[in-house]
């Protein structure tokens, strides 16, 4: 699987302590793991391999090491595979070693992080390479699980794709019901101009090429173009002709992917990269104790 690691830099452990603190916290209920503290002895050392069942994308590494080092500071975490780079089944991504009862009662967290993220990225790599040899830019949505937009995002960058805006602070993307309340295309985007700087993005939705016209006289900076047929698409793209962002939404598939990329489109947003993924298989295996 083709992979690009440019954009998979780790995030700063500031930005993902809370989240994983708060994931151990939520597992660890209000006794504790009661099942590991009455059958492992409090001295007890354990060494054992994160490992992935099935091939796919590294993603979610840092918040693996922090399960086990926030619940433990002893326990002691060897990275062999990172962020951005590709597994094969069978494959050990990590190692940790120390307390057997911290191994284990952070385990589940470590493998939740593992387990999405990493699927999110393979599902990004992926559509890239459906894709290729076209020079378009795989994208996330803001359709995120809550309280883990970041780290999905950062997943997608894992997996050599893009991201889109990270909330509704960073960038004027005008939508139909927009359009609807205000009156136009036209008055919208006059509106974000002279509400916004001029550093801000200004995107407009489209769903047919009567509104797509409307749109490009209104001059926006990108243009989405939503749930439109590939003809649609080539269509669009010769219409905008290379005076505005390209983006095509909307019902993207594996199996469609790589005709929308014929279409000359820059940008496919992909919703399903992160409201509907599963996790990718990755386990724990335990190769020694005492």
């Amino acid at each position: 699987m083709a992979v690009t690691n440019e954009a998979a830099n780790a995030l700063p452990d500031l930005m993902s302590e809370d989240t994983v603190r708060a994931a151990l916290l939520e597992d660890l209920g209000r006794a504790g793991d009661i099942t590991t503290m009455a059958l492992i002895d409090a001295e007890a050392r354990m060494t054992a391999e994160i490992v992935a069942r099935k091939p796919g994308v590294v993603a979610g590494t840092q918040c693996a090491r922090q399960a086990f080092t926030l619940l433990d500071a002893s326990v002691r975490y060897t990275q062999m595979i990172g962020d951005g780079e590709p597994v094969a089944a069978g494959d050990a991504i990590a190692c940790v070693e120390g307390s057997a009862r911290s191994i284990l009662s952070s385990e589940r967290v470590a493998l939740n992080f593992l387990g999405r993220l990493s699927r999110i990225a393979t599902a990004t790599a992926t559509l890239r390479e459906a894709c290729e040899p076209h020079a378009v830019h795989i994208t996330c949505t803001r359709k995120t699980t809550p309280g883990l937009r970041f780290l999905e995002k950062a997943a997608i960058r894992a997996g050599g794709g893009r991201n889109h805006r990270f909330g509704l602070d960073d960038a004027v993307l005008i939508k139909d019901n927009h359009i609807e309340a205000v009156g136009s295309v036209t008055k919208a985007v006059e509106r974000a101009r002279r509400a916004c700087g001029h550093l801000v993005m200004v995107e407009v939705e489209v769903d047919t090429l009567a509104q797509l016209r409307d749109a490009i006289a209104a001059g926006p900076d990108a243009v989405l173009l939503d749930n439109m047929s590939v003809e649609d698409l080539k269509r669009a793209v010769e219409m905008v002709d290379g005076h505005l962002i390209t983006e095509a939404s909307g019902g993207i598939t594996l199996e469609t992917i790589g005709d929308i990329a014929k279409t000359g489109v820059d940008v496919i947003s992909v919703g399903w990269l992160t409201h509907s993924v599963t996790n990718l298989d990755i386990g724990l295996d335990v190769v020694g104790s005492g």
